[in-house]
């Protein structure tokens, strides 16, 4: 390999690592899309419910994805996905499991996990739900 095919290769690796993403985030305090390079974010309107809606403002929050530039906002300190439902089921889909049965077996833990609080399980069943029409829409 020469010189220069060794530093194209070394410079698409570390493009593809660093390449920003825009990856949905849910958790107690807030939902909505945000960058893994920087605090950009696009939080879900409270009252949005519809499924068509919600599709609507999925791609309106890619647009803006696209348009905006990390240097404008600060730099992400910790990793985008934090543990939340969203991650969770992320991690049983890259573990090999396909999206209907990882968004089952997370709901089995969350079931077993909060079994006492309700809240919290509705919460699990709709991002699962949510999870899923997002896989069928090619949004994840």
């Amino acid at each position: 390999m020469s010189l220069v095919e060794n530093h194209t290769a070394d410079h698409r690796a570390l493009e593809k690592k660093t390449a920003r993403q825009i990856i949905w985030t849910s958790d107690h305090s807030f939902q909505g899309w945000t960058c893994s390079q920087c605090e950009w974010n696009n939080p879900l309107p409270t009252l949005l419910n519809d499924p068509e809606a919600r599709t609507a403002y999925d791609r309106l929050a890619a647009a803006k994805f696209r348009d905006h530039k990390c240097a404008d906002h600060l730099s992400r300190l910790g990793g985008a996905d934090t543990e939340n439902f969203t991650a969770r089921i992320r991690k049983l889909v890259a573990q090999g499991f396909k999206p209907k049965d990882a968004v089952e077996l997370f709901l089995q833990e969350i079931a077993l996990e909060y079994r006492n609080q309700p809240k919290t399980l509705a919460q699990a069943k709709a991002d699962g739900e949510d999870f899923l029409r997002r896989v069928r829409a090619g949004l994840i």
